[in-house]
């Protein structure tokens, strides 16, 4: 049986990824899509269970601003408008929207009408939700039913039952907003009719039948670079098309310590074609002088595809590259109208031709907790499914200016001092992803009765579940003095040691 889908127009708004973590969350498999490829026709065609407005930065009013075609209202698909997505409903079908006397902007006390309300039956009638909006609806449009309010915000949300479209003003997705995860299941439960069935056991059998259906006869060749996402798409390829796979494992210089050997030793005993490339001296070569994050990627993901094209020529013919590209992959790369925030190796740093027939990312819509959900579920061994994150460009990118041997060695004894200790304490199971930076600032330091004039490396770990936003861990001081006090003492070449306390935003995980 099909699951259901729900389709989230994005209109450019910072929590969408938010709405489709919920959706997700209660059981339903949803896309986002931007607005500007939101097509009628194909709705009619293959209408979803339901649609979800985002919010956005725009006001409804001005023609520049985002806008849909009307007819989306006359489909008979359940609408739900959040934020700019409520503004917009009520604006398209004859409300009035206008500047606020007074914006509304974090926690809000609400009142919501509960009593017939599709959104909010059973809930209580008062609660803290998160606004974040200068515009406002003044006045619905008619047939639509008042069912939330503030002290300044004379519709929070409104529903025309009848035609089955519903909006907020503020935004349920953020946990900050209390029950709003249940009134989201309300929207997909008693507007769409959503059985909330969907799994990531559903997930990989529709994905190991589409993988099946495209490939055909064909061979496919896999970026394998031994992280969760390769490592959860090799599984999923190796159940999908067996023998006709080969995952190559490029070195190209970057690992961490020991890396590549582990990586070798932990496939080579699977039912796959696995084929090693030391390609480090090639890599080197390619950033030479390179000191700007960007051209970094650039360059490592245009060396990556030629490295695949020479090996699949070795093999004969291929037909299809496999790459493990997640969706926070995606958007930090820029969709639709978002913003590039870092271009990686496998998306922005593609070259624009391949000698393939077809790219295939079967996790290219999956959230990094969902890859390692979807892991556990095809057999992988929970150490591996669980094990730290590592970029595509690997050390690379974790090295402030030019890449140099020495900088690579020095960073490698480093990074394995501050991940041993982790994993020694028991702290790391519970961090989402930890690593050292060996930045270009050198300091004055004091070894003995000399001085020293070395790198300053930066720790960094960090709390998170879908790595769209994260915290700092708390890592305890002693620990930390421990950890620097060996980096120190055993490693030649750093004499200085910070540690790294940004959220994302307004940071990244990584630092280049």
């Amino acid at each position: 049986m099909a699951y259901q889908q729900i389709k989230i127009i994005d209109f450019g708004g910072q929590y969408n990824q938010l709405i489709a973590r919920r959706v997700r969350e209660c059981g339903v498999y949803c896309e986002i899509i931007p607005y500007k490829k939101a097509d009628i026709a194909a709705l009619k065609c293959d209408p979803p269970a339901g649609i979800i407005f985002t919010g956005g930065p725009n006001s409804v009013y001005l023609e520049t601003s985002p806008h849909i075609d009307p007819e989306i209202f006359n489909l008979g698909i359940p609408v739900l408008g959040i934020c700019y997505g409520a503004q917009l409903m009520a604006y398209t079908l004859g409300g009035k929207v206008a500047t606020a006397p007074t914006s509304e902007y974090g926690k809000t006390l609400t009142d919501f009408e509960t009593k017939g309300s599709v959104l909010f039956e059973d809930l209580p009638e008062k609660g803290v939700s998160w606004m974040s909006h200068t515009d406002y609806i003044a006045e619905p449009p008619a047939g639509f039913k008042i069912t939330a309010h503030t002290p300044v915000c004379p519709v929070a949300a409104m529903e025309n039952r009848e035609k089955g479209l519903y909006a907020v003003q503020f935004h349920p997705e953020v946990n900050h907003t209390e029950n709003g995860t249940e009134m989201l299941r309300s929207f997909l439960i008693n507007a769409c009719g959503c059985r909330c069935d969907w799994s990531m056991g559903s997930y990989a059998e529709t994905a190991i039948k589409d993988i099946r259906e495209r490939v055909g006869g064909g061979k496919v060749l896999l970026a394998l670079s031994g992280g969760v996402d390769s490592s959860v798409l090799a599984a999923l390829l190796a159940k999908a098309v067996g023998s006709s796979l080969t995952a190559i494992f490029v070195d190209h210089g970057f690992m961490r310590k020991n890396e590549g050997d582990e990586v070798e030793a932990a496939f080579k005993k699977w039912d796959i074609n696995f084929v090693r490339v030391n390609a480090a001296d090639r890599f080197l070569k390619r950033l030479e002088g390179i000191s700007d994050p960007e051209t970094k990627r650039k360059r490592i993901g245009e060396e990556f595809i030629k490295v695949f094209e020479d090996e699949a020529k070795k093999i004969g013919k291929v037909d299809f590259l496999a790459q493990g590209t997640i969706y926070p992959d995606i958007i930090e790369s820029g969709a639709g109208d978002a913003a590039v925030i870092k271009s990686h190796h496998n998306v922005g740093g593609l070259p624009e031709h391949v000698d393939f027939r077809e790219i295939i990312e079967p996790l290219r819509l999956l959230f990094k907790d969902e890859v390692r959900a979807l892991g556990l579920t095809l057999g992988l061994d929970e150490k591996l499914v669980y094990r730290p994150p590592f970029p595509g460009p690997g050390l690379a990118i974790r090295i402030i200016g030019e890449i140099t041997r020495e900088k690579l060695e020095i960073l490698r004894d480093a990074d394995a001092i501050f991940r041993e200790e982790l994993e020694r304490d028991g702290i790391a199971r519970r961090i989402g992803q930890y690593f050292a930076v060996l930045t270009n600032n050198r300091s004055v330091g004091v070894m003995g009765d000399g001085r020293t004039y070395d790198y300053t490396l930066a720790l960094r770990a960090v709390t998170t579940t879908d790595f769209m936003t994260a915290d700092f861990a708390e890592i305890p001081y002693p620990l930390l003095g421990k950890i620097a006090a060996r980096i120190v003492g055993e490693v030649k070449g750093i004499n200085r040691v910070v540690y790294d306390v940004t959220t994302k935003p307004p940071a990244t995980i990584e630092w280049e």
